[in-house]
Order: C-alpha cells, then sequence, then structure tokens
C-alpha cells in the first residue's frame, strides 16, 4: 500500500483518518442497533402496506432530488414527513445507516454489496441507468501530470486510488482486467473519494497518485482545466457499464409497517423526480446548480445534463446483471463472500419509479 503524507494537500490526511476510524467504530457497534430495529418487523415478503399511518418520518440524503421535491411541491402532498440529509457517497451513506440516522441512501453499483458485506441488511427499492450509457462513461481516469502514462496500458507499475466501497473500485478492477494487467502490476492507494470533494484530484495534482477514476462530469473537467497546463489528462475506460444508480435502504426500515408504506410514495415520486429532471436540465442547472449550489451557469448545465438524462426501467433484469458483475468483479479481489445480486433488490418496488416516470415524465403536478 503505498504512501505519500508529507505530499497529501493539508487537512485531507487528517480527515481520511478520522473518516476510517468513524466507521470501524460504527461497524463494531452495529450488530446490536440492526437486531433490535429489525426483531418482529413486517416480514420482507408481505404486501407493501398502502397506508401511512400519522407521525412517520423518512430521513433521505439525497440533495438533488431534496430541491427537485421542494421545488414541484411534491413534499407537501406526502401524507408523511422527510428528514433530507446532505449525505452523498458510498461510504457516508454506509456510515449514516450503521449510526441509524438515514433510512434512504443514493449510489452507485458497489455501496449496497459492499453495506452487506460489512454486516449491514440493505435492498435496492429503485434503479436508475444513463439513458445514453452507450455514448458516455459516468467515470474517466485522471492522470496525473508527471505520470508517464499516455495510454491506460501504461498503468502497470503505476499507483491508482482505490476505494473498496465505492464504484471507482470496480472501475479499477474491470480496467486492469480488461488490459490484463494482474493486480500485482499495480498499487492500488486505498482512498474513499467522497472525502473533501476534489479529493481524488488533488491526490493526482499532489502527486500521491499517478491515476484515478474521476467522475465524467464537472470533477473531470475541472481537473484538466486547474492542471491541464502541468500534464494533467484524462483517459476513458474500457467498455463496460459504469452508469447505474441505486435507491437503497436498511431491511430494518422496510421491516416497519409505517415507514414501507413511506417508501412506496417515496419510490413513486423518486421516479417523477428522475423524468423531471431529464425534461427540465435548464430549471434544473438555474435552480439547483447555480442558484442553490453557487456554480457558473456553464458548470450548472455541465452537472444538470450529468445528473439528469437518466432512464428508469421497470424491469429490473439488467439491473440485477449489472450488479451481479459487480459483485464478481469485486469480490475476488476484495476477500468477500459471493452474494446472489437479486437478494439485494426488493421486488415489490420493481415497477413503482418506473411507472412514475413513464406516467407524465416529470410534467410538474
Amino acid at each position: 500500500m503505498a504512501s505519500a503524507a508529507t505530499r497529501w494537500p493539508r487537512g485531507s490526511a487528517a480527515l481520511l483518518l478520522f473518516v476510517l476510524a468513524s466507521i470501524g467504530l460504527l461497524v463494531a457497534f452495529a450488530p446490536a442497533w440492526r437486531s433490535a430495529e429489525a426483531k418482529g418487523g413486517l416480514p420482507l415478503t408481505a404486501p407493501l402496506p398502502e397506508e401511512v399511518p400519522p407521525g412517520v418520518v423518512l430521513r433521505v440524503g439525497d440533495p438533488v432530488g431534496r430541491w427537485v421535491f421542494q421545488h414541484n411541491g411534491w413534499d407537501k402532498k406526502l401524507p408523511f414527513r422527510i428528514e433530507w440529509a446532505e449525505i452523498t457517497g458510498g461510504p457516508d451513506v454506509t456510515e449514516a445507516f450503521h449510526a441509524g440516522v438515514l433510512d434512504v441512501g443514493f449510489g452507485a453499483s458497489v455501496p449496497p454489496i459492499h453495506a452487506v458485506w460489512t454486516g449491514i441488511p440493505v435492498r435496492i427499492i429503485a434503479f436508475r441507468e444513463y439513458a445514453d450509457r452507450t455514448k458516455r462513461q459516468a467515470y474517466v481516469f485522471g492522470i496525473a501530470p508527471n505520470a508517464k502514462i499516455r495510454t491506460l496500458a501504461d498503468l502497470r507499475g503505476k499507483r491508482i486510488a482505490f476505494s473498496p466501497s465505492q464504484v471507482q473500485a470496480q472501475v479499477v478492477i474491470q480496467t486492469l482486467k480488461a488490459l490484463g494487467i494482474p493486480r500485482d502490476a499495480v498499487t492500488l492507494v486505498e482512498l474513499p473519494s467522497s472525502i473533501g470533494g476534489d479529493v481524488y484530484a488533488n491526490a493526482l495534482a499532489s502527486g500521491v497518485v499517478d491515476a484515478a477514476p474521476l467522475r465524467g462530469d464537472l470533477v473531470a473537467q475541472r481537473y484538466v482545466r486547474k492542471f491541464g497546463a502541468d500534464g494533467a489528462r484524462i483517459l476513458p475506460h474500457p467498455p463496460f457499464r459504469d452508469d447505474g444508480g441505486n435507491v437503497y435502504v436498511p431491511e430494518a426500515a422496510l421491516a416497519d409497517p409505517g415507514k414501507a408504506a413511506a417508501l412506496r410514495q417515496f419510490a413513486h415520486y423518486w421516479g417523477l423526480a428522475q423524468a423531471w429532471m431529464r425534461s427540465h436540465p435548464e430549471e434544473l442547472a438555474h435552480g439547483y446548480y447555480a442558484g442553490e449550489q453557487g456554480l457558473p451557469i456553464a458548470d450548472a448545465r455541465v452537472m444538470a445534463g450529468y445528473v439528469g438524462n437518466v432512464a428508469v426501467p421497470r424491469d429490473w433484469t439488467g439491473a440485477i446483471a449489472y450488479q451481479q458483475e459487480a459483485v464478481d468483479t469485486l469480490g475476488p479481489e476484495t476477500k468477500r463472500p459471493r452474494i446472489d445480486a437479486a437478494t439485494l433488490f426488493d421486488r415489490r418496488f420493481e415497477t413503482i419509479a418506473g411507472d412514475a416516470a413513464l406516467s407524465v415524465q416529470g410534467a410538474r403536478s
């Protein structure tokens, strides 16, 4: 495992240690909380309740979704209250689930799998994918200015950022396999990408790693803008899927009949939100990314296009295959047991978000 603390951006190393220590403590104390919450609840095979009793609260980590719900007034129509949390990224959602402070998280392929591997039973209740996934990749490889990497074949012998609880790990392993590069021919530098925003871009620029998977949105564009003159560049990875996104929840939330009924309605409005974002990119760019996040409008449009051009399938066959590929890619590499990806999905929810997305195409209701 490579280490380069002396070249690390100020403050990032201490933050990384704090996050890793927090996750470790929460994992240690999580089992008692889980078993107490799930005991005697609604069976996962029972029909979803339709009536939401008074007083139900869902705690949801989806900052963009919050803005869309509130902008359209959907949160006012719900017979339950949503407490929105500014929580994104697999490690942070996992930490929040462990702490019992979150009911709904959003993540790419790996976070739900990693949650199960670390002892948190979760289920996927909604899935989205790129509407144009044959034309773009969710992640690209950022190359450090002085790494002497012209093509991905040059990764052999290099240091690559690696986060085993995030989709970036899948991107790295699948890339190495596609190129025929053994894992022991590179150095994987374990580093969560969600601590401090552009942490992978900073790690590249400061020479901590030679290559790192960057989100193919504003993160990659900013990296090239800031460090391109020094030799920074990006490279696409070999052809494979990296575009899926999951809404996933702890089984403890599904065991609560009131929350299960609320999740049924939440999944419907989440489907509406995906369709609305696809059909209202300018409104999303101006209202959320520029108006609330403070981005220049050009950058706001990049982000709105990145998150908004998605589809919500009614049939999860492809989603299950996508998740299984992630399991089978990372399991052997991280010494984790094989999971049947179908068991990650709560198929009582399968058509809810997709039907909603198709019903009105996100028109304001």
